[in-house]
């Protein structure tokens, strides 16, 4: 039972270095560079000054053995960023590649008309995100309710001058992409 409790609890810290390295930092009064880095014994100490204890090793645990490999260390592993989702003002400068020929949307039912009307748009986040499989798509849209899984017609978009680039954990980022090159499921 004890294992359970600090997993849950690591999940929790998890879930507020989410919270912080990619829309508030400024709950913990964290400093992120303008590609996204923080201090790691800064983010410990402010950690620890909000009130959650999160130890060096507690932290090098959640960037491992995160499931959608959320964080991202430098090499030195003295900085840490959030891998995509931003709100805050980050450029992580991540290269243009090529996608694969298509690419998934994980959403649900109530933003389908939406979506017809204004293709994918990034909300509060930085990019819209795409998934390489239509198996994490579904996860993504199930967070919400009944999962529905848009595919991105890719090819079209590239010979539009639309670029892509792809987060280190495999979470493929575009500015918007507009309905027409987006295939809807039938109903």
């Amino acid at each position: 039972m004890k294992a359970k409790n600090k997993m849950t609890t690591l999940e929790q810290k998890s879930k507020l270095l989410s919270r912080w390295l990619r829309h508030r930092p400024d709950a913990i009064g964290l400093e992120i560079d303008k590609r996204g880095w923080v201090d790691v014994a800064e983010l410990l100490l402010k950690s620890a000054s909000a009130g959650v204890a999160l130890t060096h090793d507690e932290l090098m645990q959640i960037v491992v053995e995160n499931d959608k490999q959320r964080f991202s260390l430098s090499e030195d592993q003295t900085r840490i960023r959030a891998a995509q989702g931003h709100s805050v003002d980050v450029d992580l400068k991540l290269p243009v590649k090529t996608p694969p020929p298509v690419l998934f949307h994980g959403t649900v039912q109530k933003f389908i008309a939406s979506i017809r009307r204004q293709g994918l748009l990034p909300g509060t986040r930085r990019d819209v995100h795409l998934s390489a499989t239509k198996q994490t798509a579904e996860v993504v849209g199930a967070r919400r309710g009944a999962a529905v899984v848009l595919i991105v017609e890719t090819h079209p978009l590239l010979l539009d001058g639309h670029e892509f680039r792809c987060s280190t954990n495999g979470v493929w980022l575009i500015q918007h992409v507009p309905a027409k090159y987006i295939r809807f499921p039938d109903k």
